[in-house]
Order: C-alpha cells, then sequence, then structure tokens
C-alpha cells in the first residue's frame, strides 16, 4: 500500500514539493554565504531556529503560489491527463517554475548588496530604460560564476530527484476518482492556510514586512524572505496607504513637512550659484577624516582631496542616506521626499505636482541645469529633473555631439561617461550659464561594476580589499581636477558647493554594515569666499532632504515650501532627525536614539553614539520611546496623506515651468 502510495499521483507531488522545499532552502544558504560579512557575525543559535521557522513560513507561501498549477494538474480527477507526455509535460512545468524561482533568489543574492532588501517587483521598472542590462548580467554572471554553477547543480537535482506516478498502479475507477477528488479538496484548504502563513482565522495573510518578526535587525528579513515571494507579494500592491494612528489637528501638531516661514538671516546671500555634486556611493567610511576612530586612529581611507577640501567645508558627524539606490537619492536631495516603502520613481504618486530645489530658483531668476553622463532616460532622472524644473539636461547623448571629448570612447562600458571628462563636460557647460545658476551633477564611475579607465588601472587598486575602492579613488581625482579647473573660474567665489553620496556601498568595517551604518554618507558645504565657517557639527542629525531647506536659507528664499527636512543652520540641534526605510522597518535617527518601528509597533531602540554595532535592544526602558514613536507616526501619515492626496507643494506656489532641452 505504501509503495503504491508513493507512486501515485498524490505521493509524487508530496515528494516533489519536499525536493521543491530543499532546493529552495540551498538556494538561501547561498543567498546567505554570498552575504556573510552581513550575516554572520550576529548570528546565535536562537536567531537561527527563528530564521528557519520563518524561511519554512515564507518558502510554504511561496512554493504553494509557484507551484499551484502543478499541484492542481498532478491531482486533477481525470483519467484523461495520465499519459506519458503529459507528465513529462508536468516535470517540465515543475522544473522549469521552480528553476526560475531559484535564479530570482541567486540573483537576489548579488543585488542584495546595492538595496539592502529582496527585490520587489518594481525592480522591472528600475531598469526598464537600461540597455545594457544584458552586459551587465553577463557581467554578474561571468564575476559570480560559482552562482551560475549552484544554479545549475539545484536544476539537476529537481530533474534528477522528480519523482514520476507509476501509471500503471491504477485502476481508473472509483478508487482513483475518489482519492483525486479528495487529495485536492484536501490540498485547497491547506494551501489556502500555507499562502496565508497562518492558520488562525481572521487574521490577515504575512506580507513582506511580517519577516521581521524572525529576525533580530530589519536587514536580517531578506534570509527569512525569498525573492519570488517578495515580487510576487507586491503585484499590483498600493504603495503609499495612509494610516490611521491619530487625528489630522494631532498629525499637524506633532509634525508638519511645511516651512511657512523660511529663514533670512545674516548668512543669506541671495544670487549665489549652487553647484550640488551627487557623488555615486561615497559612503562615509571612505573618507579617512570622518573616521578617526578606524584602525587604531591609523585609517586614511580612500579620498584625499574630500579630506583636504573638509578642512574648509561644514561637514557633519552623523548624516544619513534617505534610501540605498540612486532613485532613491535625486527625490530626498532636490525635493526634500525620503524613500518610503519604494522609490518615489516608481510609484503612481511620481505624476503628482512636485517642487523642487530647480523650480524654486526658477522663480527667482536662475538658470538650471542637470548633469548626468548616462544614457539620457537611464534610471528615470531626466524625467524628475523636468518634473522638478530643470531647464537644461545634458546626458550621453549632449557629451557625444561635443567635438572636444571622444564621444563613446570615453563611456565605461557599461553606465556612463568616466567621471573625469564628464566633469569637465559639465565645467564646460557651467561656463555659458547666466548667473546666477544652480548647476546639479550626479556623478558614475564609483559603481558596479568596479572598474576605471584604462590609463589609471596600474594606478589605482583595490587596496582596501573591497573593489569600489580604486573606483572612489578614480572618482576622488576626478573631483580634484574639476575643483581645480573651477576655482580658476570667475562665479567660482561666488558659489555654494555641496557633496552628498547617493548611497552607500561595500563596506569593510563592522560599524557601516549596521542597520544604521548602511545609510552613513558625509553631506557637505563649501564656500570658497567664507560664508560658511569649517567646521565638523556633531551637535545635529543631518540627512539627505535638509539639503534643499539647508540651501534656501543660505540663498535668501522666504516662500513657503514642502520638504521632509529641516534647515539645519538654524534648527535646534535637538529637534533635527533622519529618517530611513530599511527591509520593511521605519527608522528616525533623533538625538543620540535610534528607533524602529514596523508599522504597528516599537521593535528596537537603540543608543546609537555609544553602542555603535547597535547590540543592546532598549525598546520599553526608555522614556524618550514614546515621544519618538509619536513623531515618527505623524511623520509617516504626512507622508502617506500627501502622496495619496497630491499635496507635494504650497499653494501659494506656482507650478514647475518645463524642460525646455
Amino acid at each position: 500500500m505504501w509503495k503504491k502510495l508513493i507512486h501515485s499521483n498524490i505521493g509524487a507531488a508530496v515528494l516533489n514539493m519536499l525536493v521543491a522545499y530543499l532546493v529552495w532552502m540551498l538556494s538561501r544558504v547561498a543567498f546567505f554565504a554570498e552575504n556573510w560579512s552581513t550575516f554572520a557575525p550576529y548570528m546565535s543559535w536562537p536567531l537561527f531556529k527563528s530564521m528557519l521557522h520563518g524561511s519554512l513560513v515564507f518558502d510554504t507561501s511561496a512554493l504553494l503560489y509557484v507551484n499551484s498549477i502543478y499541484l492542481v494538474l498532478m491531482l486533477l480527477p481525470l483519467h484523461l491527463k495520465e499519459r506519458p507526455a503529459i507528465h513529462k509535460g508536468l516535470k517540465w512545468l515543475f522544473v522549469v517554475t521552480n528553476a526560475v524561482a531559484i535564479a530570482s533568489n541567486l540573483m537576489d543574492a548579488v543585488y542584495f548588496q546595492y538595496t539592502g532588501r529582496r527585490s520587489t517587483v518594481t525592480v522591472f521598472t528600475e531598469f526598464a530604460n537600461e540597455g545594457n542590462i544584458t552586459s551587465i548580467l553577463l557581467t554578474e554572471f561571468i564575476r559570480h560564476w560559482y552562482l551560475v554553477l549552484a544554479f545549475v547543480a539545484l536544476v539537476l537535482i529537481l530533474w534528477r530527484c522528480y519523482t514520476k506516478p507509476r501509471l500503471e498502479v491504477y485502476r481508473f475507477g472509483s478508487q482513483y476518482y475518489i482519492s483525486q477528488a479528495v487529495a485536492l479538496l484536501v490540498m485547497i484548504p491547506l494551501a489556502i492556510v500555507g499562502i496565508r502563513g497562518s492558520v488562525t482565522a481572521g487574521t490577515r495573510p504575512i506580507t513582506i514586512s511580517n519577516a521581521n518578526e524572525f529576525v533580530n535587525r530589519p536587514v536580517e528579513a531578506s534570509v527569512v524572505l525569498n525573492t519570488p515571494f517578495s515580487m510576487i507579494r507586491s503585484i499590483g500592491k498600493k504603495v503609499f496607504v495612509t494610516p490611521d494612528y491619530m487625528t489630522k489637528e494631532q498629525m499637524e501638531a506633532t509634525y508638519s513637512p511645511e516651512h511657512t516661514q523660511p529663514v533670512v538671516d545674516a548668512l543669506s546671500h541671495p544670487g549665489k550659484n549652487v553647484v550640488i555634486l551627487i557623488v555615486e556611493s561615497m559612503g562615509k567610511e571612505y573618507i579617512g577624516s570622518l573616521n578617526p576612530d578606524l584602525d587604531g586612529g591609523n585609517y586614511k581611507g580612500y579620498m584625499p582631496f574630500i579630506d583636504s577640501l573638509l578642512t574648509k567645508s561644514l561637514t557633519f558627524k552623523y548624516s544619513f542616506a534617505n534610501g540605498r539606490i540612486s532613485m532613491d537619492a535625486m527625490p530626498s536631495i532636490l525635493s526634500g521626499l525620503p524613500m518610503m516603502v519604494e522609490s518615489f520613481f516608481l510609484t503612481p504618486a511620481s505624476l503628482n505636482d512636485v517642487d523642487g530645489i530647480s523650480s524654486m530658483l526658477d522663480r527667482q531668476g536662475y538658470s538650471t541645469a542637470f548633469f548626468h553622463g548616462g544614457h539620457n532616460i537611464s534610471m528615470g532622472f531626466s524625467a524628475y529633473a523636468h518634473s522638478i524644473g530643470y531647464e537644461r539636461y545634458y546626458g550621453l547623448d549632449e557629451y557625444c555631439m561635443s567635438k572636444k571629448y571622444d564621444g563613446m570612447g570615453d563611456f565605461d562600458g557599461k553606465w556612463a561617461i568616466w567621471d573625469e571628462p564628464f566633469l569637465q563636460f559639465t565645467l564646460d557647460n557651467i561656463e555659458g550659464m547666466k548667473q546666477p545658476f544652480l548647476a546639479t551633477v550626479f556623478t558614475a564611475s564609483s559603481h558596479h561594476p568596479y572598474n576605471v579607465p584604462e590609463q589609471y588601472r596600474d594606478s589605482l587598486r583595490d587596496e582596501g580589499g573591497q573593489p569600489i575602492h580604486k573606483c572612489v579613488r578614480y572618482t576622488d581625482l576626478a573631483l580634484r581636477r574639476f575643483f581645480e579647473r573651477a576655482s580658476r573660474e570667475p562665479w567660482y567665489q561666488n558659489t555654494i558647493f555641496v557633496l552628498v553620496a547617493d548611497h552607500t556601498n561595500q563596506a569593510s568595517h563592522d560599524v557601516y554594515k549596521t542597520d544604521l551604518g548602511l545609510y552613513s554618507i558625509p553631506i557637505i558645504f563649501f564656500t570658497p569666499d567664507g560664508t560658511l565657517a569649517p567646521a565638523l557639527r556633531d551637535d545635529v542629525i543631518v540627512q539627505q532632504t535638509d539639503i534643499t531647506p539647508t540651501l534656501l536659507h543660505l540663498l535668501g528664499y522666504d516662500k513657503p515650501y514642502i520638504a521632509f527636512g529641516a534647515d539645519v543652520l538654524s534648527a535646534d540641534p535637538d529637534g533635527t532627525w533622519a529618517f530611513n526605510y530599511n527591509a520593511g522597518i521605519y527608522q528616525l535617527v533623533k538625538g543620540d536614539l535610534l528607533l524602529q518601528f514596523d508599522g504597528t509597533r516599537t521593535t528596537a531602540v537603540y543608543r546609537f553614539k555609544t553602542d555603535k554595532l547597535l547590540k543592546n535592544n532598549l525598546v520599553g526602558q526608555l522614556p524618550e520611546q514614546p515621544a519618538l514613536e509619536q513623531f515618527l507616526k505623524a511623520l509617516i501619515q504626512q507622508y502617506m496623506s500627501r502622496m495619496n492626496e497630491n499635496r507635494l507643494i504650497c499653494k501659494e506656489e506656482a507650478v514647475s515651468p518645463q524642460l525646455t532641452n
């Protein structure tokens, strides 16, 4: 009887699902191993057991989604399907669908290093306009050949361990129809329970954020999750859901992003030029002078020019990105809109009326231009520049039209023009801009696949152990030459320079691998005429969304505007804060505390200034926690409601002007 059951459709389906469980779990092991330095130092036996439990919950849900057609066809009480050719087709269906799932898990093992989370369905939109995606994937296949071999091995397990039912065990009578029908009827409620992730009636189906229940740190949720689940559960989901934490009056009293009385004081100098340099992957870890305690005080970093610039600049000890990818940075820096749940570019809210420093300064008579050496539609930058009023956009197309440079000969082969020539091209065009002007540059070379121009490959090496180190050295050299030439221009002394990273990248030190370290970037204000006294301020918390309000103060802008950030020059230091969204967890940094909130409850509180590795969770132990939680709830509710109600500009402001080129 057991032999007959094992070789029946029912037994074969059960055995094959167990093989799928094994293979999916092995792909998770590969994910963990590829990101060993992120997860292994924090692993403990209780955490391992909790993560294993969570992994089974999420794998069960995703496996049932992925194999639902296969299971129904296997158990369908229809004897006409019991033919060798049909079962051969079912084997192919099972292997191919699970192979695609495994491939997504293994690919995310690499992409996780740049996003800090499992990919959702928006990943297809993110790279929709990237014509080089095939080349990038091929490069990654070569770089991570061992994951390709792992994929082949896992697919072979699926193929070789697949159990086919033995049709000779059947006698197509009532026993066949009854057993198949009963199995199918039993499977349906079990599948519903498995997909929902709970047998308890009245509970909501598990979502991506539920993975945080099984881990200690938000970043660890990616181990518990699998990529098919993250993609399936994000299809058709409304990104911004307005919570009902408090009344509108309470929300406005607790936090409002409306800057109705902008500060104008002795620091304000209307008419100054502005150059914003958004430097790809310039994590704080790469700058020696911002890390005096690393390596026993002997740490030099990889950006000596930036170190020299800091001696003449205003910068901050505690400064953070609002997101983890380049798409998150542009709205944060230029419009004061942090990343929350998904990149603003990838949501329907991107069609809202939105303001930015460019449109506001345009109304003050500024000429404006945006520079990015990638393809002109790359990453959605040109569309966003258009929406917030940049007059001109200079990308790869414009660079290739210049006879002064080598056109596609200066292309890095993957993403953009090398930083050194493109920054010089930027200066060529700034020279022709009418003053006062706003010029924003997004660099690109300090990026995967971590190459530098041929002439620098012997002199610039990744001596720090990470491939990106040679790239940031190259970008540092390109910035040095940019400033050397700019310093000879007549507009230089009357210009405010801002240097800020879009996000962090590869990290070597544990302090930069924590939930907060993953967002630690430099934010630098440099005024050649000394308008801002050089200083390293440690009394404020600064984030990317503070850049626009701070610049508007320096430029004497006196009209109302919306920004989810503060003017750090005039704000009470105790009132400054930073926000990140980390794998389903909302993070608020204020004072010396980091609060983590899952949308319903506070999951962790750390004194991050002294507990740098975030090991001592003080949730429920501090009197400051309720006020921090209330502030964060108001911030979330403001953001969600304004996104859903298209309230991202002040009524007093005019509609943003249109891009002319």
